[in-house]
């Protein structure tokens, strides 16, 4: 879906719940992945990105989305199109304490930044989902963030 519809920045925090989409990104000529130290560095990425003529889709945890909160404030006052591709954690079967608070409070803060949010549970929706995020993204200049739930990318276990 990512080259159908001209996605060639895709900056990324490594993440196991990405891994099959990052090693994509990296195999495909027309996608450029970006392997990123902290989140944030993304949105600044792909504002650039957008207003160098591209398109492109930020590829992080929901433990990561706190450090875009400043960086998204820019995104929604100066309508940038933003795609964020987010694997849940905190939610269902989760392991780690320490992923509990942002993982509960990850829609609700995308959501106060003027992020649109749209949560996936079930695999076999994920392309439908994020296909649609695409177009919204793109067509009304909106960030838009997909929330791909831990039914789908799996727990870990923290024992």
């Amino acid at each position: 879906m990512f080259v159908r519809e001209r996605v060639v920045q895709v900056p990324y925090v490594p993440d196991a719940g990405h891994t099959s989409l990052i090693a994509f990104c990296h195999e495909h000529e027309s996608i450029e992945a970006t392997r990123l130290t902290t989140e944030e560095e993304g949105v600044a990425q792909l504002c650039g990105a957008w207003l160098g003529g591209q398109r492109g889709a930020l590829l992080l945890q929901s433990s990561g989305v706190g450090n875009c909160i400043n960086m998204l404030a820019m995104v929604n006052e100066c309508r940038f199109p933003m795609l964020m591709l987010v694997t849940m954690r905190g939610d269902w079967g989760e392991g780690n304490p320490w992923q509990v608070p942002m993982g509960r409070a990850t829609a609700a803060v995308l959501k106060e930044m003027g992020v649109l949010v749209e949560k996936v549970d079930e695999p076999d929706r994920v392309v439908e989902t994020v296909d649609a995020s695409i177009a919204l993204a793109f067509s009304s200049n909106r960030a838009v963030a997909v929330l791909i739930g831990q039914r789908i990318i799996g727990t870990k276990r923290w024992d």
